[in-house]
């Protein structure tokens, strides 16, 4: 048994980090240097995890806590428990917005959701309301009169932009772009092995028209010569989503929108850009988002080994009908729908979908979007809704739908989960599968 004196005393590397909860102690010291969140953990050195963990509720998983088991040294008092009871921790979480009471919710604090997946190919552009949600904290309350941007790295020093000059002093433009988390479709790697990660289905992707000032324009006002910055890649600053403002889920009042990435990398109520040759260093650029072997595990991993996920692979699912789903035989046919996008700008050229587990193959007609041109090469940034009609095979009793997509670049899909495996659960884009019976 410790007082929470004696707890405090453990604070630094030199006297060993203790941490208690929920009445146990813990001596965390040589977890640190392996703490997936990096050295944030030493807040919490001395006290109670309890409030950094309501704050970064992704600890709050059985895998979290039987690490955290095997470093317990005893117990806290009961005279300090009590003490530390006594004390509320406030909910971080009570001015998080309302949200659509359809999504499908994979984590509440922070809140993370997905649209049904039914739905998700209905319309080109996803609505606001459903399109997916990826919080890793707290949805902040940005005030837009105080709000600025601060442009650092610059030739003629920083720059700070309010939000009503980014609306005025820049042209406005739009980008139909979709964001995809890295982690859509994890929880078909969760079927092959446990990994570690938020077990989204197959809609952690969604489009959206986004509108802002572009930052190949705020740099050039900022002195940069036009041949020093690209005119290839739409990067936005955006304030507008779907004809309206952004958003507090989104972003609100201002996040990048950086078309063909990762949605990691398209960062949301941005309050800072550095220009820089130099690679961010934060914990989601260096710790996380990052793809390796099969064979590697959570004893193996080296992330200074692997680069950050930038650009996603080609990419396609069924979104109807849903996997368990039936069929009427006496319509004589089957319609198959679904999405497909690959990152880098990279169009989605053919959708092939089987009825028969890979056999045979079809070819399903390609959505781009009603009054959509045609993209340019490499900016393919939307993706493509797909759909098949096709007769059912005569006497089938069971269907096991597949499709693939292939891009302007011939890449596809590979045909199965294992090869691809890793234990971050990202990257999964295998054949979508689904069974369905006919009746």
């Amino acid at each position: 048994v410790f007082t929470q004196e004696e707890v405090t005393s453990h604070r630094s590397l030199e006297d060993g980090v203790w941490v208690t909860y929920r009445g146990g102690v813990y001596d965390i010291t040589e977890f640190v240097a392996v703490h997936p969140g990096g050295d944030k953990i030493l807040l919490a050195a001395g006290g109670a995890l309890e409030p950094f963990w309501s704050l970064y509720a992704v600890h709050n998983q059985e895998h979290v806590l039987e690490i955290l088991s095997e470093y317990k040294v005893g117990e806290l008092s009961a005279e300090d428990l009590k003490k530390q009871r006594s004390v509320q921790t406030a909910d971080p979480y009570s001015s998080d917005p309302v949200r659509h009471p359809g999504l499908r919710v994979n984590s509440l604090k922070p809140f993370n959701a997905e649209p049904p997946s039914e739905i998700l190919s209905d319309s080109y552009i996803t609505p606001s309301a459903i399109f997916f949600k990826r919080n890793h904290l707290p949805v902040p309350r940005v005030d837009p009169g105080s709000y600025r941007l601060q442009v650092e790295g610059l030739p003629g020093g920083a720059l700070a932009l309010t939000l009503e000059d980014l609306k005025t002093k820049f042209p406005k433009h739009t980008v139909t772009a979709t964001l995809q988390c890295a982690g859509n479709r994890r929880s078909e790697m969760n079927e092959v092995k446990q990994v570690k990660g938020l077990n989204w289905g197959i809609a952690a992707i969604s489009n959206a028209t986004w509108g802002g000032a572009k930052l190949r324009d705020v740099l050039l006002a900022a002195g940069y010569r036009p041949e020093a910055v690209s005119e290839d890649g739409d990067v936005l600053l955006a304030y507008e989503m779907n004809g309206e403002d952004l958003p507090a889920d989104h972003g609100y009042p201002l996040r990048v929108v950086v078309p063909g990435t990762v949605g990691a990398r398209n960062v949301k109520w941005v309050g800072r850009i550095t220009v820089s040759a130099e690679e961010s260093g934060s914990h989601w650029q260096q710790n996380d988002y990052k793809g390796f072997s099969p064979g590697t595990d959570w004893d193996t991993v080296d992330y200074k080994s692997a680069p950050a996920i930038q650009e996603l692979p080609v990419q396609s699912a069924i979104t109807s009908p849903a996997d368990g789903a039936a069929v009427e035989g006496s319509s004589q046919e089957v319609t198959v729908r679904g999405y497909a996008w690959s990152g880098g700008g990279r169009e989605v050229v053919r959708v092939d979908v089987s009825l028969d587990g890979g056999k045979t193959w079809q070819v399903a007609r390609l959505e781009g979007g009603q009054d959509q041109a045609p993209p340019p090469p490499g900016r393919a940034w939307a993706w493509k809704l797909w759909e098949l009609q096709a007769p059912l095979p005569p006497g089938a009793q069971e269907l096991e739908i597949v499709c693939k997509a292939v891009d302007s670049s011939y890449n596809v899909q590979p045909d199965s989960v294992l090869p691809i495996w890793n234990l971050r659960g990202v990257l999964s884009n295998a054949w979508h599968r689904v069974r369905v019976k006919v009746r």
